[in-house]
């Protein structure tokens, strides 16, 4: 099956456009290079990613380390295969880099690296992203530079102690230059997040934290380019959107199933399955 362009249309609210569609043929990409991934980690952030890197992010992809870019630190970097799909649309690395994923002396590893053009931390060892922006936000401020740091973290990783310890850092500062985003999907790797570790009521809990809390459906590109140009959300406050999102989004049979959270293998017959579900969506 051809692997569509990646297109510069705008989602309805809710829906699918060709251009979110294209970058989870990318990620399948990805996934039969490597044959192997997380699928519905990856395809439950897309539209996040896709707003941060349209339309809200100052960066080069020519000048990966151009000094005055946002920082944008993907902390569940289980999810990554959504990043260097959107990092090769920018321009960032080459797309065929996409198919050489988990290879052999591959530019691009399960795992989000510094190496890579475009990613800014190690990650994937759950809870550290948001200390990592703390401390580049508090940089920021200490250069008199306008630039901010945005941390997306999974909502399984908030059960991490780590997370609410940096919490409370940025609110001490008063670091309204940093976004915290929540993919919060509601599945973890082994089941409904209520059930392994409850995180409600999450945006009380981060109020009482001191940030200023929006909350959005994090596939509508709409909906979180209105609330994303709306920042700072409030005055000196550390920021956070909660995006309620669907885990493998875009895959009907693999849609809210912790089951599809990893797949150890990848095969030809499954990515034609992961793609002919999109070319119906």
């Amino acid at each position: 099956m051809a692997k569509p362009a990646i297109l510069s249309s705008a989602s309805a609210h809710g829906t699918l456009d060709a251009r979110s569609i294209a970058l989870r043929h990318a990620i399948v990409d990805a996934l039969i290079g490597g044959r192997r991934g997380h699928v519905g980690s990856s395809f439950s952030l897309v539209e996040i990613l896709r707003v941060l890197y349209d339309d809200v992010l100052s960066y080069r992809a020519t000048e990966p380390k151009w000094n005055m870019r946002d920082r944008c630190i993907l902390s569940k970097g289980h999810g990554c295969l959504a990043l260097y799909a959107i990092l090769a649309d920018k321009g960032f690395f080459s797309r065929e880099e996409l198919a050489l994923q988990c290879t052999p002396g591959a530019l691009l590893g399960g795992h989000p690296d510094p190496h890579i053009p475009g990613v800014e931390a190690s990650t994937g060892s759950l809870g550290h992203g948001l200390g990592l922006g703390v401390g580049m936000a508090l940089a920021a401020r200490m250069r008199r530079s306008d630039n901010r740091v945005f941390v997306i973290m999974g909502d399984g990783e908030l059960q991490e102690g780590s997370i609410w310890e940096a919490a409370l850092t940025a609110s001490k500062y008063h670091l309204n230059n940093l976004v915290a985003i929540v993919d919060y999907n509601k599945l973890q790797s082994y089941g409904p997040v209520s059930e392994v570790l409850p995180l409600e009521p999450l945006a009380d809990k981060w109020r009482a934290f001191g940030f200023a809390v929006r909350e959005v459906d994090g596939h509508d590109v709409f909906a979180l380019r209105d609330a994303l140009g709306a920042l700072p959300f409030e005055g000196d406050k550390p920021n956070i959107l909660i995006a309620h999102t669907v885990k493998g989004k875009g895959i009907p049979f693999a849609e809210n199933d912790p089951d599809w959270h990893h797949k150890a293998t990848v095969d030809a017959e499954m990515g034609a399955r992961l793609r002919a579900a999109l070319e119906a969506a």
